[in-house]
């Protein structure tokens, strides 16, 4: 029988002439005009299939040639055929038989320039531990803003080049046998700079119109329409807001699995009318306890690769959010804790409809491993290892199964019971396994926090505190910018130009100084001194935009630590609720990664929260303040806000997107406070975004207008996609609410 690779990566990398600068540009894949496709003969039948799991990433600039590259990785596990052997009667894949062959490097050597904007490589082949490295050139063609690459590998080549001893019959490969690679990308709207970390769940473009719902009683907003509805449902069931956040929750583990669930972890800002009281609530995971700083380091002690450490169970942290849910309910519910559950058992054995944006999502995470393990394998993709589309309907019965023992044996179930059992076995046995344990899920706890304050145009602005640096962020940006009259300024080049300057201090004290409090002397009220912050103000120039700015020294700053670039969570979610009797909560979830680990365990994805630690412990001699520890909880960027007025909550906000989520909610709140902007328009109101480098503006939207301007005034800026998920209420003065949901995902509010 045709023997073949099943573990076979290709990585193609381009090297040329000159010295690189800086990062080319990245050319996005288009799967949809790209494949990979196998063709053969087998004793007289034909062999044709496609690879239904592969990745890639294009970097190329024709003016920068050494600084560019090309990169494709297969897994020929993946190859769908479509054959008949005409003498064994076999079908489809049948007469496939594999062995697995290491890993394989695919180098191109020498890079020519044809002219037209054509361009061939050389690129060799080598298998780990074989001889014999095979030549196999590929063409990338220029044409404008697309990129095409093509290449045709003959599999005898490789095969009769590794020897007869590799293969039990290399007399079946015939000179026929091939993969052809066609891959089409487009050039990114962006400036050469990359990013400086990792983007968020890929945006899904605008869903729609941000429109507002108004109400003068309770009103709830959630990422989907199916939480949304059952929170509204538990709010007129009597239900506060810890009830109906705890409701929506659950559903959105179920419709929005790629952003949060129980799986993963939360934080929680929540005022409590009676006692008139912010409580700030904790549901981070935590490293396990036999972690140490070196948990990312590979045998050759360096730093594990992002992506590397984030499919399996190595960056599985203690979940959280379930400990949340249950504590949030123990202080603050009024309904039956079962009953909080039925929504979301109903729907998971009954079946919702595959959104459009879970679709995507699906369809783009399945090149990053999404369909690497069985469980997620069978839950998100068709028997013929397509994705399931938009539309197709999903049932859940292993997660209904989970919510009945949650709902029975309340969290114990899940923290000292057979679904935490579950979970420390996946973990434990996965590929690239993690060291969580029964012990670190039996010792799990939620913490009580302190709510950060700082006043603001007549508002008192309330965060939540480190491990998060959201907080800290959101009042270091808006305390920087008081000192402007943003007002007159208006939605404008100079206001864009002020909001990008104070963004860029807020990040580099956040990756100086930010960390979990309980392991690291973190300076918060130094941070949110309002004579530091008058400091930092006073050094941005108005007319013109400053180089990477230095972190501060805020009263209180300990000894200097390094401050590396680190992936902050990117599949993450957010809810604001308003009871009846005036509680108000904002709350992030998330589960890291967009569909986290990729493991799952009790119909529930696990979360990779663990790559929200530094994976390099020491950076230039210094200890990294957010390095691997047993029991930490690895630094967010999640921003929950709530807005006091007069001692009552004016405004609830808060949104996913990942290291930008700081930008995203200080925007939200400028645009109201300052601008006077409906709730509606607040929320759709184009971004401008900057990490402490480039200044990206939203494209499509009126900050897209701002990029002269801004350049003029010496900005590096780049117009994309930015994919928060914002969610706000606006409780007025005369009691009146205004709640809406960021057209950018599938959000909506509902109230009365």
């Amino acid at each position: 029988m045709l023997r073949f690779i099943t573990c076979f990566a290709i990585l193609a990398l381009a090297n040329i002439s000159t010295t690189a600068t800086a990062d080319p540009p990245r050319w996005a894949i288009d799967h949809a005009k790209s494949h990979l496709h196998f063709i053969s003969k087998w004793q007289g039948a034909p062999v044709k299939g496609v690879f239904k799991t592969w990745s890639g990433d294009i970097r190329f600039d024709p003016a920068d040639l050494a600084a560019s590259s090309v990169a494709i990785e297969i897994d020929t596990a993946s190859l769908d055929t479509a054959y008949k052997d005409r003498d064994n009667g076999l079908r489809g894949s049948d007469g496939f038989k594999s062995d697995t062959f290491p890993m394989a490097t695919y180098k191109a050597a020498t890079f020519r320039d044809l002219g037209d904007g054509k361009y061939e490589a050389d690129g060799v082949l080598k298998i780990k531990d074989l001889e014999a490295p095979v030549t196999l050139p590929f063409m990338l063609e220029i044409s404008g803003d697309i990129a095409v690459m093509t290449a045709s590998v003959g599999l005898s080549r490789i095969a009769l080049s590794l020897g007869k001893g590799q293969w039990k019959d290399t007399s079946i490969i015939k000179d026929e046998v091939s993969v052809e690679i066609r891959v089409e990308a487009m050039r990114e709207k962006q400036a050469a700079v990359a990013p400086a970390e990792p983007e968020p769940e890929e945006a899904s473009g605008r869903i729609g119109q941000a429109r507002p719902t108004l109400g003068t009683k309770q009103m709830a907003v959630a990422a989907n329409n199916h939480a949304t509805e059952a929170a509204y449902k538990t709010l007129r069931a009597g239900g506060t807001a810890a009830d109906a956040a705890i409701a929506a929750q659950f559903v959105l583990n179920l419709v929005e699995p790629q952003s949060s669930g129980i799986g993963g972890g939360a934080f929680l800002l929540y005022w409590d009318p009676v006692t008139k009281q912010m409580a700030a609530l904790d549901g981070r995971e935590t490293a396990p306890a036999a972690a140490g700083p070196d948990y990312f380091l590979n045998a050759s002690g360096k730093p594990m690769k992002f992506w590397e450490a984030v499919v399996g169970g190595r960056a599985v942290g203690t979940p959280g959010t379930l400990a949340l849910l249950a504590e949030m309910h123990q202080r603050y519910g009024k309904l039956p804790w079962a009953d909080l559950l039925e929504p979301a058992i109903r729907l998971a054995e009954t079946g919702f409809a595959i959104s459009p944006r879970l679709a995507g999502a699906i369809a783009k995470a399945q090149s990053k491993g999404l369909d690497r393990f069985p469980a997620t394998r069978a839950y998100f993709f068709q028997a013929d290892g397509q994705p399931k589309p938009s539309g197709a309907r999903l049932q859940n019965p292993a997660f209904a199964k989970t919510l009945r023992q949650i709902a029975k044996d309340g969290a114990k179930a899940f923290y000292d019971g057979p679904i935490g059992q579950e979970i420390t076995a996946k973990v434990q046995a996965a590929s690239n396994p993690g060291l969580l344990s029964a012990s670190d899920l039996k010792a799990y706890r939620v913490k009580d926090r302190q709510a950060i304050c700082a006043p603001y145009r007549g508002y008192d602005v309330c965060g939540f505190p480190p491990p998060t640096s959201g907080g800290v962020g959101v009042l270091q940006a808006l305390k920087m910018l008081e000192h402007h009259d943003l007002k007159a300024m208006g939605r404008n080049a100079q206001s864009a130009h002020l909001f990008a300057a104070a963004m860029k201090r807020v990040y580099a004290d956040r990756g100086r100084y930010l960390a979990d409090p309980d392991f690291i002397d973190v300076p918060t009220k130094g941070l949110i001194d309002a004579g530091y912050l008058k400091q930092r103000a006073a050094e941005i120039d108005p007319a013109k935009a400053g180089g990477k700015a230095k972190a501060g020294e805020p009263p209180g700053a300990p000894a200097p630590m390094a401050a590396p670039i680190q992936p902050p969570e990117k599949g993450t979610s957010h809810i604001v609720v308003r009871d009846q009797w005036g509680a108000a909560l904002s709350m992030t979830t998330t589960i890291e990664t967009g569909f986290g680990s990729r493991l799952m365990a009790g119909g529930f994805l696990l979360n990779n929260e663990l790559t929200d630690f530094s994976r390099a412990p020491v950076v230039q001699g210094l200890m990294v303040a957010n390095r691997v520890e047993g029991g930490k909880r690895p630094r967010s960027t999640m921003s929950p806000v709530i807005v006091m007025k007069n001692g009552t909550p004016a405004l609830l906000v808060g949104s996913p997107g990942g290291s930008r989520i700081i930008g995203y909610v200080a925007g939200a709140i400028i645009n109201m406070v300052d601008f006077g902007m409906p709730v509606a328009a607040a929320l759709a109101a184009g971004h401008v975004s900057n990490r402490n480098g480039p200044t990206d503006l939203e494209a499509g939207t009126d900050a897209e207008t701002l990029a002269a301007d801004l350049t003029a005034m010496g900005h590096k800026t780049r117009i994309r996609d930015l994919n928060s998920g914002l969610a706000a209420i606006h409780v007025h003065g005369d009691g009146k609410l205004e709640g809406a949901a960021d057209p950018r995902r599938e959000g909506f509010a509902l109230g009365d």
